[in-house]
């Protein structure tokens, strides 16, 4: 069983940063791929970026590409999305997920493929 717990997110103005944080408690986070999703108002939830536990690879969907970083400190059990020129359609609530068996990128971007989530974070961009 994983709780995760994200954190971080606030509102911010068009061209800014932030980092999200996800607080993973139960064991074996090493061995949890994990990933984050955004939901905005009336639209589905949709991948943004995921970081494999077996290979450490990283994806990311193509609208967040050379903005957003994924990364993890299993020391702290803690995953991080640090989210850089920020857009107005950034504008989401912000969820991370987990699953043991995820693994590649053609299943990282499935919400369905993962068993964890978290409550979520708000995240509003300003224009």
């Amino acid at each position: 069983q994983v709780q995760l717990v994200e954190s971080g997110g606030r509102l911010v103005q068009a061209g800014g940063s932030l980092r999200l944080s996800c607080a993973a408690s139960g064991r074996f986070f090493s061995r949890y791929t994990m990933g984050w999703f955004r939901q905005a108002p009336g639209k589905e939830r949709e991948f943004v970026a995921g970081i494999s536990w077996s290979t450490g690879m990283t994806y990311y969907a193509d609208s967040v590409k050379g903005r957003f970083t994924i990364s993890r400190d299993n020391a702290k059990n803690t995953v991080y999305l640090q989210m850089n020129s920020l857009k107005p359609e950034d504008t989401a609530v912000y969820y991370c997920a987990a699953d043991s068996r995820v693994t590649t990128a053609q299943t990282m971007g499935a919400p369905y493929e993962y068993d964890y989530w978290g409550q979520g974070t708000q995240v509003t961009v300003s224009s």
